[in-house]
C-alpha cells in the first residue's frame, strides 16, 4: 500500500471499508478488546466521536485477540458488547491481528509510519491509538495508557 487512502479493511460484516472515503477527515484508529483493563476507554472514544464526528473526526476500532486473549468473542458478540455496554456508534471492523505474519495491512501501514516508544514498531497491547490527519498522514501514536479524552486538544487542532 502506498498511501493511507489505498487501504480497504473489512468491516464487521466482512465488506470492504475503503479508506479513500475518509479523505479530508481526521481519523483515530484503535485496536480494541472487550475483556481488557483498558476496555473502559470505549466510553472516552465514544465521547470523542460524539463531540467531533460532525466536525470531521472518524474513529475506527479494530478488535484484536492477540493480547491475553482479551477479545475472544464472535463479530456479533463484539458488536453487541460495544453497543449495549458503551453505546458505541463509531465503526468496529472485523477482528484482526495487529502483529505477526497475519497482521492486517492497516496495521502494517500504521506501524511503518509511526513507531512506538524507543522505536518499537510492534503493537504492545490493546487500545494503542494512531491519529491520522486530513491528508492521510499518521501524525501521532499513543500507547494504551493514553486516555482518549487526553488527545482531544490534538484532535481539535487537526480539525
Amino acid at each position: 500500500m502506498s498511501t493511507f487512502y489505498d487501504l480497504s479493511p473489512l468491516d464487521k460484516a466482512g465488506n470492504p471499508y475503503p479508506f479513500s472515503e475518509l479523505k479530508g477527515k481526521v481519523v483515530l484508529i484503535v485496536n480494541v478488546a472487550s475483556k481488557c483493563g483498558f476496555t473502559p476507554q470505549y466510553k472516552g472514544l465514544q465521547e470523542l466521536y460524539q463531540k467531533y464526528n460532525e466536525k470531521g473526526l472518524e474513529i475506527i476500532g479494530f478488535p484484536c485477540n492477540q493480547f491475553g486473549h482479551q477479545e475472544p468473542g464472535t463479530q456479533e458478540e463484539i458488536a453487541s458488547f460495544c453497543s449495549t455496554t458503551y453505546g458505541v456508534t463509531f465503526p468496529i471492523m472485523k477482528k484482526v491481528d495487529v502483529n505477526g505474519a497475519n497482521a492486517d495491512p492497516v496495521y502494517e501501514y500504521l506501524k511503518s509510519k509511526k513507531s512506538g516508544l524507543l522505536g518499537f514498531k510492534g503493537i504492545k497491547w490493546n487500545f494503542e491509538k494512531f491519529l491520522v490527519n486530513q491528508n492521510g498522514e499518521v501524525v501521532e501514536r499513543y500507547g494504551s495508557i493514553t486516555k482518549p479524552e487526553s488527545i482531544s486538544q490534538k484532535i481539535e487542532k487537526l480539525l
